[in-house]
């Protein structure tokens, strides 16, 4: 069983924390883990820009990062935080709404937790390539992200968009 924990810290954007919860229980299953906990935090952009300076000694703001905490077989113990104020302002880029894009996030931490990153442009196609699988599940289109460019991982298990 993989437990999800959320906890929302932001004000901006209105989330159905059970449908996160479940897309990433979705994904954490669907890609071979049989269980774990997983703590999502859903913050502010200067909650998040804080915490990516504060952890990777960037300073800026950024939309997901990730954080395996164990990972022993098919059992994690994991950390995903993602920005609402990112997924406002980067939605209409993409012509979706900010809940679609605070998923795709969320999808992504998912999937580094998993294993997957996106160092590299090989990485990154699989990376995007289960994203859109996983969004399809969840009746997201990702056509419209996909054009605009990936997230970038910065260091093994972490991932963020740059400014």
């Amino acid at each position: 069983m993989i437990l999800v924990e959320l906890t929302n810290r932001q004000s901006r954007l209105r989330i159905d924390e059970t449908r996160l919860r479940d897309a990433i229980r979705t994904v954490l299953l669907g890609e071979g883990l049989a269980d774990g906990q997983v703590s999502v935090a859903v913050v502010d952009g200067p909650e998040m820009h804080e915490l990516n300076r504060r952890h990777l000694a960037h300073d800026f703001p950024t939309d997901v990062l990730s954080f395996v905490l164990e990972r022993d077989g098919e059992t994690l113990d994991g950390e995903i935080v993602v920005s609402a104020d990112e997924a406002i302002l980067n939605a209409p880029k993409y012509g979706w709404p900010p809940e679609a894009e605070l998923t795709l996030y969320a999808i992504h931490g998912a999937l580094h937790l998993c294993g997957y990153d996106d160092l590299d442009a090989a990485s990154a196609e699989v990376m995007r390539a289960r994203e859109r699988h996983w969004l399809a599940q969840e009746g997201l289109p990702s056509a419209g992200r996909d054009a605009a460019g990936p997230l970038v991982e910065t260091q093994p298990g972490v991932a963020e968009n740059r400014p």
